[in-house]
């Protein structure tokens, strides 16, 4: 178990309850403005008010992208953690070239490696326990679009990832999914739906092929020379 401590919230949180907290957070914001009174708002000064708002999304969004450039593994964590809000537990490394999508939504634990071009998105919420290691050029989702919806209307859910869970390279995780403990994500598989805790998967989308053992001890602990 891992505690957090932010301004913001003034609460010691468990990775269990970060997800819940920013949908919390989020209704909460919605709910201070009854519906008549932003309906009585103008068009116009929403639409400007969205804009700016989006603005400062990618722009936090850039500047994320932009750090994760940095040859020095500190300084990008130091960014991370106390600029762009990600909750970080010790002994975890982001590699270099990593993005993230609302970064304040992403919280890992301890002894994580998210390992160089990784793709986190924060927008619904997403937990990583502690001791999970990310390869390559894989992807975490919990925003996407319906594409039966007339409008193209945004869809997600938060994502949970369980403690010593291992995701191959290229592998994508998609809204909603919870990874059980201790379970391996195979290389290029697609992943729409819950794994089982200790079950190895793989494919598009993705199956069982495979048990782990259960008896894991590891604690990882890396980091690349200027990664």
């Amino acid at each position: 178990m891992w505690i957090i401590r932010t301004a913001s919230w003034n609460l010691d949180l468990t990775p269990d309850l970060i997800s819940m907290k920013l949908q919390e957070e989020r209704s909460s914001k919605k709910s201070r403005f009854p519906l008549q009174v932003r309906q009585s708002i103008p068009v116009s000064f929403r639409q400007a008010l969205n804009d700016i708002y989006y603005d400062w999304v990618d722009t936090r969004d850039f500047l994320a992208e932009i750090v994760s450039l940095v040859p020095s593994h500190n300084m990008r964590i130091f960014v991370y953690r106390y600029i762009l809000g990600i909750k970080l537990g010790t002994l975890t490394t982001v590699h270099r070239g990593c993005r993230f999508y609302f970064p304040s939504g992403v919280a890992i634990g301890n002894n994580c490696v998210i390992n160089r071009d990784v793709l986190l998105d924060g927008r619904s919420g997403l937990t990583i326990h502690d001791n999970v290691s990310v390869s390559e050029g894989s992807a975490i989702f919990t925003l996407d679009h319906d594409p039966n919806s007339p409008t193209f209307e945004n869809r997600g859910s938060p994502v949970v990832i369980n403690n010593q869970v291992y995701i191959g390279s290229r592998a994508v995780i998609l809204p909603g999914v919870t990874v059980g403990e201790g379970a391996v994500i195979g290389a290029g598989a697609v992943v729409p739906h819950d794994v089982e805790p200790y079950h190895i998967v793989a494919g598009a989308p993705a199956r069982t092929i495979g048990h782990r053992n259960r008896n894991l001890t590891y604690k990882l602990n890396y980091r690349k020379f200027l990664g």
